[in-house]
């Protein structure tokens, strides 16, 4: 499969916590970060610092919509998927095995 994203980090967005994964050249990084608004800004400091250029969250709910204003002011692309059409994609059941398996999803254009 073609990489059409470089560098990329997937969320996984939760009333408490937020599942981070980022894929780069250079590998992956998963980090959990609660969701006050101090580790809110840490989030999105450790997705610029990976120069992230993209981001996919998958939330059900209203909790992406704080994460959605800061990545706004960032000027950082932001993709909120509905979990229901993620669990649509072929090959998802083996792919989601792994902790990057979203974040790898989205930066393959899925």
């Amino acid at each position: 499969m073609e990489v059409l994203i470089e560098r990329a980090c997937g969320l996984d967005v939760h009333k408490k916590s937020i599942t981070a994964c980022v894929v780069t050249p250079e590998g992956k990084e998963i980090k959990t970060f609660r969701t006050h608004t101090i580790f809110l800004l840490d989030l999105i400091d450790w997705i610029k610092q990976h120069r992230c250029t993209h981001v996919a969250m998958e939330s059900t709910g209203v909790f992406w919509k704080p994460i959605v204003n800061l990545l706004e002011a960032e000027e950082i692309q932001f993709l909120v998927v509905n979990a229901a059409h993620i669990k649509a994609v072929p090959g998802r059941k083996r792919m989601s095995k792994m902790p990057s398996g979203f974040v790898i999803f989205y930066a393959m254009g899925y």
